[in-house]
């Protein structure tokens, strides 16, 4: 059992063990007598120990964590020992290296030293390791060729990236060790450069004077800014935060309930059921589409936070990378079922059965009736494009459908046939045929009359494959047909008629079968327009078709009947006898 002491290191609070504490007591003070004649020592013992505290906050997992010897052991080796890092006058002399060191990854800040706006450029040239120079002329053009949109980018990373104030803030900016050498180095480069500028200061304020002048101006413009973009900054975290906890809430709640537990059942698991053509289960697809859309709302939520606190600890690389190679592996996972899904639709094919059908008695007319189900209209029933899902009396789960068609055409004989033809989506053409033949349809044939199903059904495990029905009815010519009771979906039925009607109007006529498989109505009323003598008349009748059309003071006249055509208009007057002689 070892004793708990509470200390202060850079105004950061840690619970640290006795044995630790001394370990890091005397390492203190070691690196307080090796910079005891410095200049500008405690400006660098300040930097050392906000470092030293920065690399305990990054180790520590909670706030009550205990800092232990292992802990002060890693720090004291990324920070180095006093002896071995005693800087002196040479090191800032350009003399040869006898051995380079890898450079650390750059960490993105604003260098408010050389700062004209906002230090942005500034930052981002440390960051890609170029001049500022060329990053501002980066800037202006971008604006320029942008009607100025840039600027709000600019303005928004000057709101994001935080500016370098400490001494270790500033290595990171230019990717160095974060140690007691550099840091002493680094404010030991401060103050020659204010003795520097002491110096020369007459010269300097000459020089300079344009651009304290700029500074001055933007600095005041800067603070002004700052202040209602630092408001509107806090008020767009404050948005992300709710829009990232809100979709991270509502997708756990549907991942348990319905996902993975089931504990709803909605009808959308059942429309899932219907279309997976990939077997995966709905729970794998959940969580998979949990990370796809989860993590980007995590994200949208932790920005909000570091917007909101601005020494919010960061989660860490490893999160971070585990995080996004999550979020790639549901992305590609999901974009492969989604291929493998249309690919269910690719091909097309169908099943074909022709048979001959002999009617009781020829002479007279053939009754077409339509059967229809009640299965289908259900009102707990899922649909989906037309598909119902039903079960047989044998609890067994099927699909119906009412993709059917009925076309009347002329046999090219004097043999009455029907004509089946299914029809299904798959991956492949095989695949598409050998669900269209498990597609089941019936039709009866009783005397002079046809029965008809309006409707097909298939076995559930067959899928939604866009299934459908197409019925080809041939009769001879002569042919006389009729239609039951209006069937309740008149609208499916086909042919070609001397009205123009569709299938609800034709159903309530009767019809023959005439030349060029051409339906000729045979009890259809007389179509017969009023007689105005203003604007002329059209009369269409047994006896032909007189139509006579007046206005403008021009006149149109045709006359069709048994005898011939007569045409006549202002100009002209021409008669076609019915034997093709011309008067």
């Amino acid at each position: 059992m070892n004793k708990t002491i509470n200390i202060n290191l850079a105004n950061l609070f840690f619970h640290i063990d006795e044995q630790a504490y001394n370990k890091l007591q005397r390492y203190l003070e070691a690196i307080k007598r090796s910079f005891a004649n410095t200049s500008g020592s405690e400006e660098i013992i300040a930097d050392i120990e906000a470092r030293i505290a920065e690399l305990f906050h990054e180790k520590m997992e909670n706030e009550r964590q205990v800092i232990t010897e292992k802990e002060v052991d890693e720090v004291i080796g990324i920070m180095g020992q006093p002896e071995d890092y005693m800087v002196d006058e040479d090191i800032f002399e350009d003399q040869p290296q006898t051995q380079k060191k890898p450079r650390r990854v750059r960490k993105l800040y604003r260098d408010i030293d050389n700062k004209y706006i906002g230090g942005v450029s500034a930052g981002l040239g440390h960051y890609f390791g170029i001049d500022a120079l060329w990053v501002r002329l980066i800037w202006i053009l971008l604006t320029i060729f942008s009607w100025g949109g840039f600027v709000f980018i600019y303005i928004l990373l000057w709101i994001l990236i935080p500016e370098a104030v400490t001494t270790a803030q500033k290595l990171d900016m230019r990717g160095e060790a974060v140690n007691i050498s550099n840091i002493e180095k680094k404010v030991k480069e401060s103050f020659d450069d204010v003795a520097e500028k002491v110096k020369n200061v007459d010269y300097e304020k000459v020089g300079n004077k344009v651009k304290d002048g700029s500074r001055g101006f933007f600095n005041a413009i800067a603070d002004i800014i700052m202040f209602f973009f630092k408001i509107i900054g806090k008020f767009i975290g404050i948005i992300l935060i709710i829009i990232g906890a809100a979709g991270i809430v509502a997708l756990l709640v549907g991942l348990f309930t319905v996902g993975i537990l089931d504990i709803i059942h909605l009808p959308g698991v059942d429309f899932y059921n219907l279309v997976n053509s990939t077997n995966t289960p709905v729970w794998v697809v959940s969580i998979l589409a949990f990370f796809a859309i989860g993590i980007p709302f995590f994200f949208l939520m932790y920005l909000g936070l570091k917007i909101l606190v601005n020494n919010l600890k960061s989660i860490g690389n490893v999160v971070k990378f585990t995080l996004l190679g999550l979020w790639l592996i549901s992305i590609i996972l999901l974009t492969v079922f989604g291929i493998h899904q249309a690919a269910a639709h690719a091909y097309s094919g169908n099943v074909a059965i022709e048979k001959e059908l002999v009617f009781a008695k020829p002479s007279e007319p053939v009754k077409i009736n339509l059967r229809s189900t009640d299965r289908d209209k259900q009102e707990n029933n899922m649909r989906i494009n037309g598909i119902v899902l039903d079960y047989t009396e044998n609890g067994e789960e099927i699909l119906i459908s009412r993709d059917f068609r009925l076309y009347l055409k002329m046999s090219h004989d004097s043999i009455a046939r029907i004509e089946v033809r299914k029809n299904a989506n798959g991956n492949s053409f095989k695949n598409a045929t050998e669900t269209a033949g498990k597609i089941n349809y019936s039709y009866l044939v009783q005397g002079n009359t046809i029965l008809l199903d309006d409707y097909l059904s298939t076995g559930r495990e067959n899928k939604f494959r866009d299934q459908d029905v197409r019925v080809y009815l041939y009769l001879p010519m002569g042919t006389k047909v009729e239609f039951g009771s209006s069937p309740e979906n008149c609208w499916i039925i086909r042919a070609n008629n001397d009205r123009n009607m569709d299938g609800c109007e034709i159903s309530q006529f009767s019809w023959i079968m005439d030349k060029g498989g051409e339906m000729k109505c045979e009890n259809c009323p007389e179509i017969e327009e009023v007689d105005d003598d203003k604007n002329g008349k059209i009369i269409i009748n047994e006896d032909g078709v007189d139509i006579d059309i007046k206005g403008n003071g021009d006149n149109f006249k045709l006359k069709i009947d048994d005898k011939g055509v007569q045409i006549k208009t202002n100009e002209t007057n021409r008669t076609y006898l019915k034997e093709d002689t011309v008067q």
